[in-house]
C-alpha cells in the first residue's frame, strides 16, 4: 500500500556521531473534532484486510443487498467502518467478519432520530447512504425514506464535518414520470429524484450513483422473475408483453466496487455517475433467456404475452398486499411491476461505472450461476449434452 499523503515541513537534525545536519521530514498529526492530534488516524499496514487505510466509513443501509457487498469490498482494503442499524443487532452482525478485529464497529440508529445519526457519522470521513425502500409500510412511506431521510442524513453529515457523502439512487428517477401500469406517477421514482434534489441542497460536494436493476445473490431483479409469487403457474405477464422495455441491468458487485472507488477517489465530488450493465437488452427476450436457463421453455409450459390480458395479476397484487406482514411477497406490488416495465434511459452526459475504473460484469457469465437453484426438475441427473446450453438475449443498440 502506497505511504500516506500527510501534511509536515521539512528541518534539520544534528547527526552526533558525524557532526553533520540531516534534512528530515516531521509529519504533522491528523486533528480530531476536540483539536487533539488522532494518531488513529494514520494509515498503517501494507495494504490488505488486517491495514488502515486512513478510511473512516459509516453505511447506512449496511444489512441490505448492495450494503453487505459495500462492506466487504471496504474491509478488504482495510477500512475502519462503522454500521449503524435499526433492527434485531444480530441482522447486522454477520458483517463483523467483513474487516478485521475491532475495525467493525455498530451502533443502533433511528432514520428520524437526528441524536442516532450525529453518533453514528462524528467520527467519520465518508459516509455511504444505501437506504432505500421498494415499497411503502405504515411506518416509512417513499417520501419519509427517500426524501427527508435522505436530506437528514446529509445536513447532519455537513454539520458534523464529514468530507465525504455518498448516495446511492435510481437511474430512471425523475420529478414527472409518464405512468405505465400504475394510474399515477410513480411515487418511487418522484421520491428518488427529490432524494437527489436534497441531498445536493444539503450536502454540495456528495456523489450521487444512479443504479438500474441491480442482480446478484438475493437480488430482487433475476429471483423477482424467477419466484412462484410473480408468474402464475406457467403464464407470465409483462408490459406490452416485454417487447417496448429495455432493460441495461447491472452486477450488484461492480455498484458496490464503483461506490468504494468513489470514496477512495477526492475527484469524485460533485459528480453524478450512472450504474449501469455493458449491455441492453429488450426485456422479453432477458426473461425468456432467464426460463430456458432454468430449464423452464416452451416444452415445460412457459408462456408470456400482455398482461393487459391477465385478468388474474391484479388480484394476486391486492391478495399479496393485503396478507403480507409488511412487506410484498416476493416484492410483488404495483409499484415493482411499474419499475419492471421502465426502460433504462442512460444520460450519455453522465459518467458510469467504467469512470470510476470498474470492469463491468457480463450478465451472460453470471446469470446461469444465479438462477441454478429454479431449475425445474432440480433433482434429476442429467446425462451430458442432454440439455443445451441456450443462446443468450439479443443485444439492443
Amino acid at each position: 500500500m502506497a505511504s500516506a499523503a500527510l501534511t509536515g515541513h521539512f528541518t534539520t537534525k544534528l547527526i552526533p556521531k558525524t557532526g553533520s545536519l540531516s534534512v528530515v521530514y516531521i509529519k504533522s498529526a491528523p486533528y480530531s473534532s476536540d483539536g487533539k492530534v488522532n494518531l488513529a488516524a494514520y494509515k498503517r499496514g501494507t495494504g490488505g484486510r488486517s491495514s488502515f487505510n486512513g478510511i473512516v466509513a459509516t453505511i447506512f443501509g449496511a444489512s441490505g443487498f448492495v450494503g453487505r457487498y459495500v462492506c466487504n469490498k471496504l474491509g478488504k482494503i482495510g477500512t475502519q467502518m462503522i454500521i449503524p442499524y435499526r433492527s434485531d443487532f444480530y441482522d447486522s452482525q454477520r458483517l463483523k467478519v467483513c474487516g478485521d478485529l475491532g475495525q467493525v464497529l455498530f451502533t443502533p440508529y433511528d432514520l428520524r432520530d437526528e441524536e442516532s445519526i450525529a453518533k453514528a457519522v462524528r467520527h467519520s470521513n465518508v459516509v455511504i447512504n444505501l437506504v432505500g425502500r421498494d415499497y411503502e409500510t405504515k411506518n416509512f412511506k417513499f417520501q419519509d425514506v427517500h426524501v427527508d431521510g435522505a436530506r437528514r442524513l446529509a445536513r447532519i453529515c455537513r454539520e458534523m464535518g464529514v468530507e465525504r457523502f455518498i448516495h446511492l439512487s435510481y437511474l430512471n428517477a425523475e420529478e414527472n414520470p409518464k405512468p405505465l401500469v400504475l394510474r399515477k406517477p410513480s411515487m418511487f421514482k418522484i421520491s428518488k429524484y427529490l432524494g437527489e434534489c436534497a441531498v445536493k441542497e444539503e450536502f454540495p460536494t456528495a456523489t450521487i450513483i444512479r443504479a438500474s436493476d441491480i442482480y446478484g445473490s438475493e437480488d430482487r431483479f433475476i429471483r423477482y422473475f424467477a419466484s412462484g409469487w410473480r408468474i402464475h403457474g406457467q403464464f407470465l405477464t409483462l408490459y406490452k408483453a416485454g417487447m417496448e422495455t429495455v432493460k441495461q441491468p447491472v452486477f450488484v458487485s461492480d455498484v458496490a466496487q464503483g461506490i468504494v472507488n468513489a470514496a477512495r477517489d477526492p475527484d469524485t465530488r460533485c459528480q453524478v455517475y450512472q450504474a449501469i450493465g455493458p449491455k441492453r437488452y429488450l426485456l422479453a427476450d432477458l426473461v425468456d433467456w432467464f426460463y430456458k436457463l432454468m430449464r423452464k421453455d416452451e416444452k415445460w409450459g412457459y408462456r408470456r404475452f400482455d398482461m393487459k390480458y391477465d385478468p388474474i395479476l391484479p388480484i394476486k397484487v391486492m391478495a399479496i398486499n393485503m396478507l403480507s406482514p409488511g412487506y410484498p411477497f416476493g416484492n410483488v406490488s404495483w409499484e415493482a411491476i411499474e419499475k419492471e416495465s421502465t426502460t433504462d434511459v442512460v444520460n450519455p452526459q453522465c459518467p458510469t461505472l467504467m469512470d470510476l475504473g470498474v470492469n463491468l460484469t457480463q450478465i451472460e457469465d453470471q446469470a446461469p450461476w444465479e438462477l441454478k437453484p429454479f431449475r425445474a426438475y432440480q433433482y434429476y441427473i442429467d446425462q451430458v449434452g442432454e440439455f443445451p446450453k441456450p443462446d443468450p438475449p439479443k443485444v439492443q443498440c
